[in-house]
């Protein structure tokens, strides 16, 4: 009777352990719409600073229980442009940008960044203030480092959101030019090693 009893009793913990598992809700692929989307750049100097656009040409979330878990990107390096400039001024910075001081697009035509871990900001109390830190491995010019930014994501049903800003040191990417820890007596024409992506990512279920 006694061992009736516990093989019974094993099978009710059993069955209850099955109906209280959690279920683990599977993990979505939202495609980056890079028409929706908007990347910024801003390169500073001593006299001033330039800006423009570049463009995602293609990209992707993965999406577990709400939350992005990963992603990959690519970034068409010759779409660059120059915003604050016109004309002929516009045209020889994209050139000088595309060039091999730069980040040689005729070689490098894509860089690419992929999400290795996504970390919630506990903090974060408001709409569009950043709520995550993700951390990934950026590759330009052949050159990959890992980076880390605050960013606010927001993760809806069929769509997600993606808004922050990283600053990137571009002299880890093999880009020395005009940086005052290469080349001496530059004075007023260096220009500093780090640059400012912005971004807002929109994706839709794929």
């Amino acid at each position: 009777m006694k061992n009736k009893t516990t093989i019974i009793t094993l099978a009710f913990a059993a069955i209850l352990g099955t109906a209280f598992k959690p279920v683990e809700k599977k993990e979505d692929n939202f495609k980056v719409n890079s028409e929706a989307s908007a990347v910024e750049w801003v390169g500073k100097k001593v006299t001033g600073e330039h800006k423009g656009g570049i463009k995602i040409s293609n990209g992707d979330f993965n999406i577990a229980n709400g939350a992005i878990t990963g992603g990959n990107f690519t970034i068409d390096m010759n779409s660059i442009t120059c915003t604050d400039l016109q004309g002929e001024w516009s045209d020889k910075l994209v050139d000088h940008l595309k060039s091999e001081e730069f980040f040689s697009t005729q070689k490098h035509a894509t860089s690419s960044f992929k999400i290795t871990k996504v970390t919630p900001i506990k903090t974060a109390k408001k709409e569009g203030e950043a709520n995550n830190t993700i951390t990934g491995n950026l590759t330009i010019k052949g050159n990959t480092q890992e980076i880390s930014f605050p960013a606010y994501v927001l993760v809806k049903n069929d769509g997600a959101v993606a808004i922050g800003e990283a600053t990137i040191d571009r002299t880890k990417f093999d880009i020395k030019y005009g940086s005052a820890n290469f080349f001496e007596g530059l004075g007023d024409k260096a220009i500093s090693n780090d640059f400012i992506i912005k971004f807002t990512l929109a994706a839709k279920k794929a």
